[in-house]
């Protein structure tokens, strides 16, 4: 599988570009902010055809671009259905200050083919498999996609906001839920092997069990003793740390 990357914008919210292999069809994960020039040099370099665009969530940082990405190439874009108002308005998802500051004047449109995405729902794209889960708490539309393992590569998981090498996604703003958040990790995260591949929505690559072992904001599954059953989340609270992205 191919999967090249970059920072997109002054928000260096990932953009991802996903295909079986180089010449062949490809998706493209959460275009953000003037993110038409990267995925036109990744598209070009590894000669890709696009078919959709697969968004973890609805803030502005993921979402910038995809109107203009979408028209251009004349594919969907797939978004959880709690998420799509963000899409025209984004300013819902942000706190009065993070508007004030960022948005201004902005309008954002709809791609003109917008299609919902289910949990657990399975998207066969550009000769790929990948699942969809519904992972709510940075916000109520927040989703994973996961691709399986093969003998060449262990399991891939494009986490968008929820799970970051070494953090987590911040729960203040509007429709954020920090025991939502707990559950997604636990419920989305958690129970994947540890060799699973992690591609979050900003900063490096890591893996599930390299978080499970160091974030210390998952430090509570590590301490308690007992089944998963058996741990109330509802005392989990994560140390000081970074928030990336809205």
């Amino acid at each position: 599988m191919l999967v090249a990357g970059f920072p997109a914008g002054s928000f260096a919210a990932n953009c991802y570009v996903v295909a079986p292999a180089a010449g062949e069809e490809c998706v493209i994960i959460d275009p953000g902010q003037d993110a038409e020039a990267g995925i036109d040099e990744i598209l070009r370099e590894h000669r890709l055809k696009p078919v959709a665009v697969l968004l973890t969530h609805g803030h502005i940082d993921h979402v910038w671009s995809v109107a203009p990405v979408c028209g251009a190439r004349d594919v969907p874009a797939f978004v959880h259905p709690d998420d799509r108002d963000l899409l025209t308005d984004p300013g819902k998802g942000l706190s009065l200050a993070t508007r004030q500051q960022f948005l201004g004047g902005l309008t954002l449109t709809e791609p003109d083919d917008v299609r919902e995405l289910a949990d657990g729902a399975t998207l066969e794209l550009a000769g790929l498999e990948i699942t969809v889960d519904h992972a709510p708490g940075h916000t109520g539309g927040s989703v994973t996609f996961r691709t399986p393992a093969t003998q060449e590569i262990p399991d891939v998981m494009f986490t968008g906001d929820l799970l970051f090498a070494g953090s987590i996604g911040r729960t203040d703003l509007p429709g954020g839920s920090y025991e939502q958040i707990l559950d997604s990790l636990s419920r989305v995260c958690l129970s994947r092997p540890d060799e699973t591949a992690v591609l979050p929505g900003h900063g490096p690559q890591t893996t599930i069990g390299r978080e499970r072992a160091t974030n210390p904001f998952l430090a509570q599954w590590r301490q308690s003793p007992g089944t998963d059953e058996d741990r109330n989340l509802a005392d989990l609270k994560p140390a000081d740390g970074p928030h990336k992205g809205f």
